[in-house]
């Protein structure tokens, strides 16, 4: 297997030459054929992508070169797809084998059974706090669930909680702190009774300062409450190398290993202990079962018939030859309010690198900015840039048949779900073939402007599942296309040997000292 830069390809120099199909000239013919089938109902849509079949094919060229699907296997078959680190990658491992029958061996345990194992662990407990065996320490059923972490051990979670929200199945009420900022554990805990509340600490290492501060925060205040055991109102997801590992009188503990990045993590216990706790296991295994089938099907050579291989590809078309250096995600679907955020760490932080997977730079662009949000609300909003600035911004639009929840009301003639659907459609189009206004240039709509469609039936928890799996993949796919590593994060890293600078005095350095007074420190 070759790793190679993606300018070192024949495929891309041929690229180079096609020019990108005319969006304003789509039909109904091309958005029927344009189609991808994923997991479940979930289907992708590029219709409105400047892509042909000529540059499709190009694009298979460039996937088979750059031996996409074979690079996968080998991280699913347990490589070393991590160099920085020296690590596996094997978040997949978590929903299931994609590679049926293949053992991934690590520190001398079988990681497929290590994951099938704490899963279990997962299972029992999220069931007997939901069904009142366990119980806080003044003996009472807890009724809220609050994660404590940061990063990936938030992010993610926290949105696939959101997106479950209006599941008609019993739940917990589920909160989040994960800022160091003292008013977001305020905020949170104003009015919790804290006798019924059981918190979850998440970080794999045990020594994360923002995390562990918030620990720290919250048992000051159940202290101050009357709770004489707060640790027994606390679960743990970490490593099992590390000190929370070993904290004494927790209600119970997790454990993930390094081979889990945190932007992955969401289907590990750092996802799957608050979505157990909140909605019941049953959902969480839904889930799971939505992202493996993704999984699977990312495993198809014929770029036609891989959707998220298409997505990727498309993606590095608009990047690297058409240039376009941003990426809105556009979810019409309230439930998934907080998934640009999860998908802006999971692509920016994977894939915002300089340097190839052997430390040497690159003269091309890599990942782009991501951001979002919900619709209908961004078309009052960044809209207008979108329709009329003078950058073309590659959307990604996600839409669905059918409602979460059972409300819905009949005005005008429709329902809010057919109003909702119809503002989606109406965007799709407008964007891509505008509308010309040459009496008033201030109304005129150049068109032209590129987006894809991920649509399925409805949000379920298995949809769910399939949607955060076809990111992650499509992140993992354009990472082996540029020749990078999309598994380290040292770009955090700086900040936080800076951050304990200050909190020493600054140590001699005089900019940090500066900035510092600045904040009152």
């Amino acid at each position: 297997m070759e790793y190679k830069d993606l300018d070192k390809t024949k495929s891309f120099r041929f690229l180079k030459a096609l020019a990108p199909f005319d969006v304003r000239k789509i039909d109904s013919k091309r958005i029927g054929k344009y189609m991808t089938a994923e997991a479940g109902t979930l289907k992708f849509n590029y219709a409105a992508l400047p892509v042909d079949d000529m540059i499709i094919d190009q694009l298979q060229e460039l996937a088979d070169e750059q031996q996409l699907i074979e690079k996968y296997k080998a991280l699913l078959g347990g490589a070393v797809a991590n160099p920085g680190e020296n690590r596996l990658v094997l978040h997949h491992l978590t929903r299931g084998r994609v590679l049926n029958g293949v053992p991934v061996n690590a520190d001398g345990v079988e990681k497929g059974a290590f994951y099938a194992d704490e899963l279990e662990k997962i299972r029992i407990f999220s069931e007997k706090v939901r069904n009142g065996e366990v119980l806080s320490s003044t003996g009472k059923r807890f009724e809220h669930v609050v994660q404590i972490g940061i990063g990936g051990s938030d992010l993610g979670p926290r949105a696939l909680c959101y997106a479950l929200s209006q599941l008609d199945v019993k739940k917990l009420d589920a909160r989040f702190i994960s800022n160091v900022d003292p008013d977001d554990a305020c905020g949170v805990l104003a009015g919790l009774d804290l006798e019924k509340t059981l918190f979850i600490l998440v970080s794999k290492s045990g020594t994360t300062q923002e995390t562990l501060t918030n620990r720290d925060l919250v048992f000051k205040v159940m202290k101050d409450r009357g709770i004489v055991k707060p640790e027994m109102h606390m679960a743990a997801v970490t490593s099992n190398t590390s000190p929370l590992a070993k904290t004494p009188g927790l209600a119970a503990v997790f454990f993930m290993d390094d081979y889990i990045g945190g932007r992955y993590s969401s289907t590990s216990a750092v996802g799957g202990v608050i979505l157990s706790l909140t909605y019941g296991f049953e959902v969480f295994k839904a889930l799971l079962d939505g992202a493996h089938a993704e999984d699977v099907k990312a495993l198809e050579p014929d770029l036609r018939k891989n959707g998220v291989l298409m997505d990727a590809m498309i993606g590095v078309y608009l990047r690297n030859i058409l240039g376009f250096p941003y990426t809105a995600v556009l979810p019409y679907s309230q439930s998934l309010n907080r998934f640009p955020a999860h998908l802006q760490q999971l692509d920016m932080e994977s894939n915002g690198k300089h340097v190839n997977r052997d430390g040497k730079k690159l003269e091309y662009r890599t990942g782009p900015v991501v951001f979002g949000e919900p619709g209908t609300n961004g078309q009052h909003s960044f809209y207008q840039l979108l329709h009329q600035g003078t950058d073309i911004v590659p959307m990604q639009f996600i839409g669905f048949k059918k409602n979460q929840g059972s409300l819905d009301a009949v005005t005008d003639g429709s329902t809010s779900r057919q109003k909702l659907n119809a503002n989606l459609t109406a965007q799709i189009v407008a964007f891509a073939q505008g509308k010309k206004n040459e009496q008033n240039p201030n109304k005129d709509f150049e068109g032209g402007r590129y987006s894809s469609l991920l649509v399925a039936d409805e949000l379920d928890p298995f949809t769910l599942g399939a949607l955060l799996a076809h990111f992650e993949n499509k992140v993992m796919f354009q990472g082996f296309v540029w020749n990078i590593n999309s598994f380290d994060q040292e770009g955090v890293q700086l900040g936080k040997i800076l951050a304990k600078q200050v909190l020493n005095g600054g140590e001699g350095n005089e900019n940090l000292i500066a900035y510092a007074s600045l904040l009152g420190l």
